[in-house]
């Protein structure tokens, strides 16, 4: 894991490769519509993508982490399957759902089902290497995704620009992103992690209680400002010494969120002794998340190894996955 953490800014310098490499049909029908489907690993790069496209993006996005599709599907939509494995079952199935109602299908993977799927359908996959923890595939799902955009005519091409960039700045700061991945996993060791961001971020805080659930083996919570503003702060009136709260300043919050920002991290770290500010880096909303992301992976190597536990071990999953094939 430590070498596939490391190998974060080649990796996104080879997905670009691949995706320029990628000859994408344009869909038959008006899009008018758009679904992405996936999870975990394999769905956070979504999640990610359509946070950073939101003010770009002149249709409305809808995530699926689900077997169904929702309601308004049709041959108006486009939608993307995202399983690094190609075999996620409930992706699949969703897929299988939108080629019964016309969709304009694209899929990325590493093989499997869907790319057999695509095969026989005469549908646009784009291939990524396989053969490692989807979590440690970030780059190659969030650049295709961004390539399938930009290749239909819905937005820039200079966002994988900002993905390289990105890349240089975590070469550049490695020194320090080593040092606060550390002042993070200090921070959270032996307590409830607790991640707050700005909205526009849950992508970013979203990735980082993954990373802890499956490289930490370690539970918490994530929610964002405003929203917790508006039931979550209550909770903390129930808070104590027991959780680690650590509040990401991207610098780029809406101005009434600055001060919803203080008056929220004054107000919870009088309930559990400390909080941590972790401050992002960066010229653009993508340079900032990749350079939270870098900084999470580490931190959620450190805890591992603080934890002794194994980073790379799923058994719990492997295990739901035995169990549901006998269903």
């Amino acid at each position: 894991m430590k070498e596939l953490i490391e190998a974060f800014p080649k990796n996104i310098e080879e997905a670009i490769q691949i995706a320029e490499s990628s000859n994408l049909k344009q869909p038959q029908n008006e899009i008018k519509t758009i679904v992405m489907c996936g999870l975990g690993g394999s769905g956070i790069g979504a999640k990610m993508v359509a946070n950073w496209l939101m003010d770009e993006i002149k249709f409305p996005i809808t995530l699926v982490n689900d077997y169904t599709l929702p309601a308004f599907v049709d041959e108006n939509t486009l939608v993307i399957g995202s399983s690094y494995s190609g075999n996620t079952e409930e992706t699949t199935m969703a897929i299988e759902e939108a080629h019964s109602k016309g969709s304009h299908i694209i899929c990325i993977c590493s093989g499997g089902k869907l790319e057999s799927f695509c095969s026989e359908n005469n549908y646009d996959c784009i291939i990524v290497p396989g053969g490692n923890p989807p979590r440690s595939a970030l780059a190659y799902s969030v650049i295709q995704l961004l390539h399938i955009f930009a290749s239909l005519g819905f937005v820039s091409h200079d966002h994988k620009t900002s993905m390289l960039k990105g890349g240089e700045l975590i070469v550049n700061e490695k020194e320090s992103i080593h040092d606060l991945a550390k002042e993070m996993a200090a921070h959270l060791y032996n307590k409830v992690g607790v991640y707050y961001a700005e909205s526009k971020y849950e992508g970013v805080i979203v990735r980082a209680r993954q990373q802890f659930n499956e490289n930490s083996k370690y539970l918490g919570w994530h929610h964002v400002i405003p929203e917790m503003n508006h039931n979550e702060l209550v909770g903390w009136t129930g808070g104590d010494e027991r959780f680690a709260p650590i509040f990401f300043n991207t610098g780029d919050l809406h101005p009434r969120n600055y001060k919803r920002f203080e008056i929220s991290q004054e107000a919870v770290e009088k309930k559990c002794g400390k909080t941590l500010l972790v401050h992002a880096k960066g010229d653009s909303f993508i340079e900032r998340s990749v350079y939270l992301i870098n900084i999470v992976d580490w931190a959620s190597y450190y805890l591992c190894e603080m934890n002794g536990a194994d980073i790379i071990d799923i058994e719990i999953i492997d295990y739901l996955k035995g169990e549901l094939a006998k269903f």
